[in-house]
């Protein structure tokens, strides 16, 4: 059911509209200004708002800019009379989708709300797929949820976030996540390892230099963070920073502006800062290597990724992509797994993560000589024990002890099975003891041909 609301200082004409509106599948609620406007945004989630012109402005505060940063997801039509034309104007360059002119009716109103459902409709089936896409490729276990649902807070805020986790876990991925959900997704997403860059050169790569401020320097040049004006900026590896780099970070990050190496100018960036790095910066700050005022701007909120073998139940969405990735990238038509490489790659402990297991399909997909990849197509320190340290199953009392060595989707089928039958087929709790939605369950049952427990 779309909700929608409307909010306008003349009360009859609140009281007229909501008397007698009658758009099927909708709940319209009512705002009489722009506090209660601000208040409501921060209560309930609504799909479309009906918003006198008058209305948008609170005490010097934007309210589109307020709702988008709240609510990304609401769309805005301003209603304006011929008097407040130029205001309707500029509420569209600020974000809102349209605008309408009184005197209005109540059929003009649900004629501009029916004309705005598909495109409503469109973007929530689009944010259902991806939140299926988050939980193949991340995970949806307790750990990966819990991560999600924070990520879906803080996303749409300006608020700088810190990434931490091993190496591979897909910290820049998760950092692409926020923006892609924030209202800054159309705008520049700027990613850099900082220790890939020689130390001489930090400064001048992030913040830019001026013509002649060091040799080389033959013309005025931007840094990363202008870039990112207006978008995001992703600090990889933002640990091994230098300390003077350090000290311009903070400073960017306390007021939002910078200064290129040799200049006197300082300029005024909006862009939302997203570190990571797989250094433990709270003992950097204590033997002096990293600042700690820096450490606590950056931490604002913290998202820890878990190691891969900690997420098990992503392995066989992220193979499935990977291989999928690797034949367009190759033109090849590799469909899947021998027995033996499926179970080599489930029991494989990855300490690369994420990272490695890509390396490992792609070259795999590559020396595939039919449509299953091989034990022997795999890298060398997949194919034998004695490669790696490979990880143990616990014995399950469901299976004999030479049946716990699985194939992927096989330990995802029979783990999804015990628990219901542990829950007596309670669907719902299942889910909960799974770690995931009730609609992900249904979803995974019906992929495995299990109709007859998917409603």
């Amino acid at each position: 059911m779309l909700q929608i609301l409307l909010t306008d200082r003349d009360q009859d004409f609140r009281r007229g509209v909501l008397e007698n509106w009658t758009l099927p599948d909708s709940e319209l609620s009512e705002a009489g200004g722009p506090d209660q406007f601000a208040e409501m945004l921060e209560a309930r989630a609504f799909d479309l708002a009906f918003v006198d012109v008058s209305c948008l402005w609170r005490d010097g505060m934007d309210l589109i800019s307020f709702a988008r940063r709240r609510r990304p997801e609401l769309e805005i039509v301003a209603l304006a009379d011929s008097e407040s034309l130029p205001e309707a104007r500029a509420a569209l360059e600020r974000g809102a989708c349209q605008y309408l002119v009184k005197p209005l009716t109540v059929r003009e109103l649900m004629d501009a709300a029916r004309r705005r459902t598909g495109q409503i409709l469109s973007t929530r089936a689009h944010r259902g797929l991806e939140t299926h896409v988050l939980e193949d490729l991340l995970g949806n276990g307790p750990a990966m949820q819990k991560i999600l649902r924070m990520v879906r807070k803080i996303a749409p805020t300006t608020s700088t976030v810190l990434i931490t986790g091993e190496s591979g876990t897909g910290k820049e991925f998760l950092a692409n996540v926020v923006h892609r959900l924030s209202p800054r997704c159309d705008a520049p997403f700027v990613a850099v390892n900082c220790g890939a860059i020689p130390e001489t050169l930090v400064e001048s790569e992030l913040f830019g230099a001026r013509k002649g401020a060091y040799t080389g320097a033959a013309a005025d040049r931007k840094g990363l963070f202008e870039e990112a004006d207006g978008g995001t900026l992703f600090l990889d590896e933002v640990g091994e920073l230098p300390p003077p780099a350090q000290v311009k970070l903070l400073r960017f990050l306390q007021n939002r502006e910078v200064r290129r190496v040799g200049d006197s100018e300082t300029r005024t960036i909006d862009a939302r800062v997203l570190a990571a790095t797989n250094m433990d910066l709270q003992k950097a700050v204590v033997e002096g290597r990293f600042r700690e005022d820096l450490f606590f701007r950056l931490n604002v909120f913290h998202l820890q990724l878990p190691p891969l073998r900690e997420r098990p139940e992503a392995m066989p969405h992220l193979v499935r992509f990977f291989v999928r990735k690797w034949n367009q990238v190759h033109g090849r038509q590799v469909l899947g797994f021998a027995p033996d490489a499926e179970e080599a790659i489930m029991h494989y402990p990855w300490p690369g993560n994420v990272r490695e297991l890509e390396n490992a399909i792609e070259h795999a997909v590559v020396l595939c000589e039919g449509d299953k990849i091989r034990l022997a197509d795999l890298p060398e320190t997949l194919q034998s024990p004695t490669g790696a340290t490979f990880l143990a199953l616990p014995p399950s009392r469901e299976v004999a002890e030479d049946e716990t060595l699985l194939t992927l989707s096989e330990l995802e089928r029979r783990h999804i099975l015990r628990v219901l039958s542990a829950v007596h087929d309670n669907q719902s709790e299942a889910a909960h003891r799974l770690g995931i939605s009730r609609s992900t369950l249904w979803r995974k049952l019906r992929e495995m041909g299990m109709e007859e427990k998917a409603p």
